[in-house]
């Protein structure tokens, strides 16, 4: 099970954008060929708005 590597709190899988979603940290980890990359500094930011959208 991955977590969050900043608050170790859960993550949410966007299928859509292939990403790993920390709503705590409001931070979108990338999934690249099929491997995520679990780095702050590859992290996007997210906007509140996006972060509730997943809800």
């Amino acid at each position: 099970m991955l977590v969050c590597p900043l608050c170790k709190g859960p993550l949410k899988y966007d299928r859509e954008r292939q990403e790993l979603v920390c709503r705590v940290d409001r931070l979108a980890y990338p999934i690249r060929d099929g491997i995520p990359v679990m780095l702050a500094d590859e992290a996007r930011p997210m906007t509140a708005e996006e972060v509730e959208a997943l809800k």
